[in-house]
């Protein structure tokens, strides 16, 4: 078999998935195709695999061509070295991991010298090799056989003979295989606090004397413990029970040597075999289990990142309405900018309605005159600090205009990242006149508008929708947000006409400076007319047009088409099911009951097949369908403006602003957010919260805990209104479950860059809370 039908064998069992299928795939990746491309409109090549079936397949066919290329370099060194045997030959071609295939080669890999090496120098293998044989013989009187000028005494040639078996023990890939295996299910994480560290590290405290079963450490107790461990407050270790799991993995060390009875040699050798483990194995076993669990936390932190941003950004966008944004603050005032129905900026002003100034009137006065020119019908007001006293009043002024005039809707809006896009070379140049602190109030206002058109423009980390994204591979981390955020822009469409080049920069075979170009060319020569005239901007050729051209939308151009997800490709055969209807494409899209009674199967032909022709038709039925939700925003209770408002029992209803692996946070506008566990979510078992709700939903929630001086507070999603937060915890924390330690369970958390200090202080204190519980 050779190695590109193995490679896709390997990926369609992972992915479910036929090696056809992946061979398709994999050839249309290789030629430059998108992910979005090839999900959306290459369905008959790859038998219908979607977007998250084609990225895993994107990530693996990475591992596993990066594996083949590191066991054609291990097979080159060894058959160099004149070691390579058909056996060994067999083995490396059968390593699924490069952990397997570095063990297989570990004894073969050039090293610095070694004791090992010196003693075989010294003539010391012959004395190991005896003492192997000879079980019954005493270990020393063999070693006087040996001694020499570089060997002045028995024990040196002991000592040699030793080495060189632990270091054949050491390289021995068989028995580093069944160590690892037997650690990843018995070892145990120990935490211990650096002694002088414990002021330093009080936030850590949970993991001044913590231990817990390796297999089970959930990701943000490990990389809190590894946080603690890098900034010098604990001592972590990761190896078997002193008690049962050390003595097995000395008898698994020992089983190597073929120990057969008590004699002199045999307890000689079980003496190696213990010592092996101490010296070497331990340490190296350690080393791996902890790659391991970093690799493994850092996996689930970026997945729930990338699930949070992904409802994020394809969260319902309140459309295109004139809105006023507004950035709380209370000494440098609040910031307001007005912006079209087409998002451009055409007011701004700074409100000083709080202390020092106390110019409420002012304000309010500021606030109707802005409504009244502009015609506002939506006011964003961003949840920092301030946000409920902005609110409070923008809801006093709403209600002073006059009977009869339609009132704008209020909604509190995340700001998250907004300060970071003010600052940045991208906010500069959009808006080079506009001060620094006014911008902020513009992004406001565009993510009311349309979420995903303004939070492109802001790196996926300072969106903040994630837990310890600081303590993962920032490289990693980086490759899988901005897979999100490309399949986001994708699976919504962009608007040619409108969108700025941070948005087009993220559509299928569009780079940065293809998407500059597209906006020179719209700057200079006008709106485009049809996707065709695409073909007229510099540098974009025929394959970025194949890759780009159904993901963008032209309202009301030359061709209907061009407003629909349809490909320019297939824009005959959708002209041909038009034809088959009797009716005209603007008649159909009015009237799309007409379609009902086509068969798919009457429009296939040699290059289209059954699932682009049912495409189209759903196509043709909504053309240009929005996949986001419909706006809607939650009511925050009157009243209830701050934790000390609170009570446990109250109902309130609120929005997800966070999604983490033991739980939810939510705001219900007191300025902190609250956390609802993940025992609380449901009335049933919940082992994925986001099987339950995402970032963006409006939920209806029950206090069931308030911790005014912490600044926590618990929330219950289930219908009886939950258990309290004591019977919660009680009935979690079992003695099956319940790591050992003081304080297990509890971690820190490093919240990600956001707009307002008292809002997002108190998520990383509610993070903290429910930590403890988990």
């Amino acid at each position: 078999m050779d190695r590109a039908t193995r490679i896709n064998q390997t990926i369609g069992t992972e992915i479910g998935a036929g090696a056809a299928q992946v061979a398709a795939a994999v050839r249309l990746l290789d030629e430059g195709a998108t992910v979005p491309f090839v999900a959306r409109y290459r369905k008959e090549a790859t038998g219908g695999l979607d977007d998250t079936q084609l990225r895993t397949l994107a990530d693996r066919l990475g591992y596993l061509r990066e594996l083949d290329d590191r066991r054609d370099s291990i097979l080159k060194s060894i058959t160099e070295q004149g070691k390579l045997t058909d056996e060994l030959s067999r083995a490396i071609a059968r390593a699924e991991t490069k952990a397997q295939l570095e063990d297989i080669y570990l004894p073969y890999k050039p090293k610095r010298r070694t004791k090992a090496m010196i003693a075989r120098e010294n003539g010391l293998e012959p004395l190991r090799d005896a003492i192997m044989a000879d079980r019954s013989a005493e270990p020393e009187a063999l070693a006087a056989g040996y001694l020499s000028e570089a060997v002045p005494t028995v024990k040196d040639a002991l000592n040699g003979a030793r080495d060189i078996l632990t270091e054949e023990l050491a390289e021995n890939a068989g028995l580093i295989g069944d160590l690892r295996a037997y650690l990843q299910k018995e070892a145990l994480l120990t935490a211990k606090v650096v002694p002088g560290q414990e002021e330093k590290g009080a936030k850590f405290s949970d993991y001044f004397d913590h231990s817990e079963k390796w297999a089970g450490v959930p990701s943000h107790r490990a990389l809190a413990m590894m946080r603690a461990w890098k900034e010098g407050v604990v001592q972590l270790d990761i190896g078997p029970d002193p008690e049962v799991g050390q003595p097995r993995c000395e008898d698994m060390v020992a089983s190597r040597l073929e120990l057969t009875g008590t004699g002199p040699g045999d307890r000689w050798l079980r003496g190696v075999a213990g010592w092996t483990w101490r010296v070497k194995l331990a340490s190296s076993m350690m080393l791996d289990l902890m790659g391991d669990l970093r690799a493994r936390a850092q996996d689930e932190a970026i997945a729930v990142f990338a699930r949070n941003l992904k409802d994020l950004l394809l969260a319902a966008p309140a459309g295109s309405r004139p809105t006023l944004g507004l950035d709380p603050g209370i000494r440098t005032g609040v910031k307001a900018a007005v912006v079209d129905a087409t998002g451009k900026v055409v007011a701004t002003e700074t409100l000083y309605p709080f202390q020092p100034k106390n110019d409420l009137r002012g304000a309010q006065s500021a606030i109707m005159a802005l409504i009244a020119k502009h015609g506002i019908e939506l006011i964003a007001i961003g949840n920092g600090t301030a946000s409920r006293e902005t609110e409070k009043m923008v809801a006093d002024t709403l209600a002073m205009l006059p009977s009869g005039v339609q009132k704008p809707t209020k909604v509190i809006v995340s700001e998250a990242g907004a300060s970071v896009y003010s600052a940045s070379e991208l906010a500069a140049r959009e808006f080079p006149d506009l001060d620094v602190s006014l911008r902020g109030a513009v992004s406001i206002a565009r993510r009311l508008q349309d979420p995903l058109a303004e939070l492109v423009k802001i790196e996926p980390k300072s969106i903040g929708v994630g837990q310890y994204q600081h303590d993962v591979d920032q490289h990693r981390l980086a490759k899988s947000l901005e897979a999100v955020v490309e399949d986001a822009v994708n699976a919504v469409g962009v608007d040619l006409n409108t969108a700025s080049a941070p948005l087009l920069a993220h559509v299928s075979g569009l780079s940065a400076g293809l998407a500059e170009s597209i906006v020179l060319h719209r700057d200079l020569n006008g709106a485009f007319g049809s996707r065709k005239d695409l073909l007229k901007v510099s540098r974009l050729g025929p394959r970025a047009f194949e890759q780009c051209a159904g993901f963008l939308r032209i309202r009301d151009g030359q061709e209907p088409l061009d407003a629909s997800s349809v490909h320019p490709e297939a824009y005959d055969l959708a002209r041909r099911i038009v034809k088959a209807c009797g009716r005209d494409l603007r008649a159909i899209q009015g009237d799309p009951k007409v379609l009902k009674g086509l068969s798919p199967q009457q429009f296939v032909d040699d290059q289209f097949g059954e699932p682009t022709v049912k495409d189209i038709l759903a196509e043709l039925e909504k053309p240009g369908r929005d996949p986001r939700p419909t706006f809607k925003t939650a009511t925050f209770a009157e009243g209830v403006d701050d934790i000390k408002d609170l009570k446990p029992g109250m109902r309130l209803e609120g929005t997800v602003t966070n999604v983490a692996a033991f739980g939810a946070f939510v705001d219900i506008g007191v300025h902190q957010d609250g956390l609802v566990h993940v025992s609380q979510l449901a009335d049933r078992f919940v082992k994925d919260p986001h099987e339950v709700v995402k970032a963006g939903d409006v939920v209806q929630v029950r206090v069931t805990e308030v911790d005014v001086p912490r600044k926590r507070i618990g929330l219950s999603m289930k219908k009886d209104g939950g258990a309290s937060a004591k019977e919660a915890r009680d009935a979690r924390d079992t003695p099956r479950d319940r790591p050992r330690g003081k304080g297990a369970g509890k971690a820190q958390h490093q919240a990600g860059p956001k707009g307002g200090g008292a809002q997002h202080g108190a998520f990383g204190a509610a993070l903290l809370d429910a930590m403890k519980k988990s």
